[in-house]
């Protein structure tokens, strides 16, 4: 016990060293209760009593600009994404279904694909398109641009593109293993030196138990973090792929819920003024309240298409908690709230009781 009380002493200190963060992650849940204490005093002091609730729904569509196709197969994913956003594979579809999208109180959109061979989405002939729509639109426009290169980079500076939505991995195993990529982390690396070169705001997003639903480097990202200083951490999960020949070979799990915590409260104690969000991206059925649940006490800010009976809990936990409501992907910047506050008939599910 007095080893856990000493571990939480130099977290609340600002004190602790990496091998501590390492071991805190490694805690027994029975020992976790005041850190996500300290969790919540600390989001609490910084973000006040409210919780923000996003729900991209109509107005914040998902894009694929490769439909269902990647080079990748990546073991976790293998094109199923893709499978549930919208394909726009030519530049006269997608400036057409922007300019109708905005026209129709429209929010924003992501714009998103499948990887080419080296693990990047091939945004570079839909850049100028997407241009023209922020030119004559007030759409927020996300992208996933994955392992890019310098002149995607630029053309997106120039394409005033609103968001980087960009997968932080500091796993070499994930990425060869489960990416199937040829690449090394200084290609990630790299990859974020570009996007800071041309000043794009970068939201970094870490997946939660990649690595077949365990919990493995994901500390390693977090220390990578700390060289882009966003303002703004997504956190998203593994859902393990359904059973197959190929698959029971790599025998995925489930992440659990308190690892998911466990991450969560890291990124509070070592950034406690950037908010956090739980993504979409994570299990669902039977774990999905236990992991939201988790996740309010280990410190976010925000989350995406919560459970009823979330909202619900959170309101019997904490009586004077203020909710808001968005219709967009939990990725925007704070400044672009305020174009994409809900209505009463979007949120009409956690507003009846």
């Amino acid at each position: 016990m007095s080893k856990t009380k000493g571990l939480l002493d130099r977290i609340k200190s600002g004190n602790a060293t990496w091998s501590d963060y390492s071991k805190f992650l490694e805690l027994d849940v029975n020992d976790l209760e005041p850190f996500f204490n300290l969790a919540n005093k600390i989001t609490f002091q910084n973000f006040e009593n409210q919780l923000k609730i996003y729900t991209p729904n109509k107005r914040f569509p998902a894009i694929s600009i490769t439909g269902s196709e990647c080079a990748l197969g990546c073991e976790h994913c293998d094109k199923k994404y893709l499978k549930g956003m919208k394909p726009l594979q030519n530049n006269a579809d997608l400036e057409n279904y922007l300019t109708e999208l905005s026209k129709n109180n429209g929010v924003g959109a992501l714009i998103s694909g499948g990887c080419d061979p080296d693990g990047a989405v091939p945004l570079i002939g839909f850049l100028d398109t997407v241009k023209k729509v922020k030119y004559q639109t007030n759409l927020i426009i996300n992208v996933h641009t994955g392992l890019l290169n310098e002149e995607t980079a630029k053309k997106l500076a120039e394409a005033n593109v609103d968001i980087i939505s960009f997968d932080i991995n500091m796993d070499n195993e994930v990425i060869k293993d489960i990416y199937h990529l040829n690449k090394e982390l200084d290609d990630y690396k790299r990859a974020v030196s570009l996007l800071k070169r041309y000043n794009l705001n970068i939201v970094p997003h870490i997946c939660v138990g990649l690595y077949y639903g365990r919990l493995h480097k994901e500390l390693e990202s977090i220390k990578f973090l700390k060289e882009i200083n966003p303002s703004l951490i997504v956190l998203i999960a593994l859902i393990p792929p359904k059973s197959s020949k190929e698959y029971k070979k790599t025998k995925f799990e489930t992440p659990k819920p308190i690892d998911i915590a466990k991450i969560v409260a890291t990124i509070r104690f070592l950034f406690p003024k950037t908010e956090i969000s739980l993504g979409c991206m994570r299990p669902r059925k039977n774990l999905k309240i236990e992991i939201e649940k988790y996740a309010v006490r280990a410190g976010i800010t925000r989350i995406e298409n919560p459970s009823k009976k979330t909202i619900n809990w959170v309101k019997k936990r904490n009586p004077e908690v203020k909710f808001k409501f968005y219709s967009s992907c939990c990725a925007i910047p704070k400044k672009f709230e305020k174009f994409s506050e809900s209505s009463e008939k979007e949120i009409k599910r956690y507003l009846n009781n």
